[in-house]
């Protein structure tokens, strides 16, 4: 496999696991809401939409190694 490939294939993975992170972020945001973790439930939330955000970023760099 050739570097540029292996890049493409590894921003495939990065951009899977950043939605997977995002989700975590949002269901233990939940739980400390549930906690009355009020502060922390809202950095959790805030975490969740800053790395889903990520995502035009991660899709932009996967098209550039076509």
């Amino acid at each position: 496999m050739d570097k540029l490939s292996q890049l493409k294939h590894l921003i495939e993975h990065w951009a899977e696991h950043n939605e997977e992170h995002a989700q975590n972020y949002l269901n233990w945001a939940s739980k400390a809401a549930e906690m009355d973790k009020p502060e922390l439930a809202a950095a959790l939330k805030e975490l969740a939409g800053e790395t889903q955000r990520m995502k035009p970023l991660f899709d932009l760099a996967y098209r550039e190694c076509s």
